[in-house]
């Protein structure tokens, strides 16, 4: 009778002490303490004052080049600010390096900026032709969510939430808008004269006129969708078409550099004259001006509008 007592006693001092020990949580200790701040290395710090001195900089002397509105097309997260900071840390580290080598100390000043001015450029012409590959899909994910009884503007987010980059960026940031007060309508033709899309701009007209007269939207973006698929077909025939032309007006303009760097390799002092002496100066830029004609010629001719 002692010992079942005393069992029965210890049970009941664990279950009690199990029932107000403190519950633990899912999340780790670590996940729950606030993050602490880590000390930043003292180019970090430069950097960071840099930024900013440039910041303040540009808002007393606003500068064309490298606008907000640009680097937002391009979807790059890096502002005005840090752009310049960085092109003119490679100037400089571009200088020392042409100082040391003994060459054109100019030409390599100015290569972090045509770098940073091609690569967005670049990367704004994937962007668009990415959002333009993308439109089918977009047309099928709205036309989705309107059979389903969402609003357009509740099928915008759903197509911002499941489509890919950019067309993701693009209609949250039509969401965003609208939320503030933007009409519909302003917001989708903004996207689409951002993105240089004719085919959005279609899309945008369509809601609007439905939104003025009624009827099955989800039916009219289908027709819309159609069309557009028919039209990319088209497209990917005709640059099928002049692929071949544009690869050979890229060798006609390739030629001449090409042969006077071979030349200039195999034998250096061949073409000495044409830097050195007045005829050969005359020369260059009777070529320089021949090949300005050359290429555009060409360039009207494999640039085809459609």
């Amino acid at each position: 009778m002692f010992l079942s007592g005393t069992a029965l006693c210890l049970v009941a001092l664990g279950l009690l002490l199990f029932s107000v020990r403190p519950r633990q949580s899912a999340v780790p200790l670590d996940r729950r303490r606030p993050p602490a701040e880590e000390s930043d290395s003292q180019l970090t710090k430069f950097a960071g004052s840099a930024v900013r001195a440039m910041e303040r900089f540009l808002k007393k002397h606003p500068q064309r080049l490298f606008r907000p509105e640009v680097l937002e097309t391009a979807g790059t997260r890096l502002t005005q600010a840090d752009i310049f900071v960085l092109c003119i840390a490679g100037s400089i580290v571009c200088v020392v390096l042409a100082s040391l080598l003994g060459t054109a100390v100019f030409g390599f000043a100015i290569s972090p900026w045509l770098a940073a001015h091609f690569g967005i450029a670049a990367e704004i012409k994937r962007r668009r032709s990415k959002f333009d590959a993308q439109l089918g899909d977009t047309l099928q994910l709205l036309t989705g969510g309107l059979r389903a009884g969402h609003s357009i503007l509740r099928a915008i987010d759903a197509a911002a939430i499941e489509a890919d980059a950019p067309t993701s960026d693009e209609m949250r940031r039509v969401v965003t808008e609208t939320s503030l007060g933007k009409d519909l309508l302003v917001s989708l033709l903004d996207t689409s004269k951002r993105m240089e899309s004719d085919d959005f701009a279609w899309i945008a007209q369509a809601i609007q006129i439905n939104r003025e007269v009624g009827g099955d939207l989800a039916e009219v973006l289908d027709q819309v969708a159609a069309t557009i698929r028919e039209r990319s077909e088209i497209k990917g025939q005709i640059r099928a078409l002049a692929a071949e032309g544009k690869f050979s007006a890229y060798i006609l303009v390739a030629l001449p550099f090409g042969i006077g760097a071979m030349l200039m390799l195999v034998s250096p002092g061949y073409v000495d004259p044409l830097v050195t002496e007045p005829l050969g100066w005359v020369m260059i830029g009777a070529s320089l001006v021949m090949m300005t004609i050359g290429c555009l010629w060409l360039r009207k001719i494999i640039d085809l509008k459609f």
